[in-house]
């Protein structure tokens, strides 16, 4: 059960999130990933969840805002100690600007849960070692 619009839940279903390049591919819900799978390989994990400190809520805040609850996560998972890769999901077409976030190996599923909920998001994408992104809600 949850308090989210089934609409915005079956957008998030369809959000592609993109790892940006260099190694650049796409993760979608559901959908194995053969490169998140040699990721997972090569950094010695088994689990990765992508997530953004942007928008919480699903309130547009404005870029500069968005930057900075960026810029303090990236600090944050540097401090902890994560490997991560930049990111950006975004809707393939329903108008809603791209979000920067991070796939952040080695994150587990608690782990990715409790972030997401204290950066106020409504969900996050976290995949174990089958590399099948799910999408998790959070409310």
């Amino acid at each position: 059960m949850t308090a989210l619009p089934l609409a915005l839940v079956q957008g998030y279903l369809k959000t592609h999130f993109k790892v940006l390049p260099p190694e650049g591919f796409t993760l979608v819900a559901d959908r194995h990933s053969p490169e998140l799978a040699r990721l997972h390989r090569e950094y010695g994990v088994d689990c990765s969840a992508f997530v953004t400190a942007c928008n919480p809520f699903s309130d547009q805040l404005t870029p500069e805002l968005n930057a900075e609850r960026q810029s303090a996560l990236a600090e944050e998972l540097r401090r902890e100690g994560f490997a991560t890769l930049e990111g950006l999901g975004q809707h393939p077409s329903n108008g809603w600007p791209g979000e920067p976030s991070f796939l952040v190996l080695g994150l587990s599923l608690e782990a990715s849960r409790l972030l997401g909920i204290r950066l106020g998001q409504n969900a996050i994408i976290w995949s174990g070692s089958d590399a099948v992104p799910k999408l998790i809600l959070l409310r």
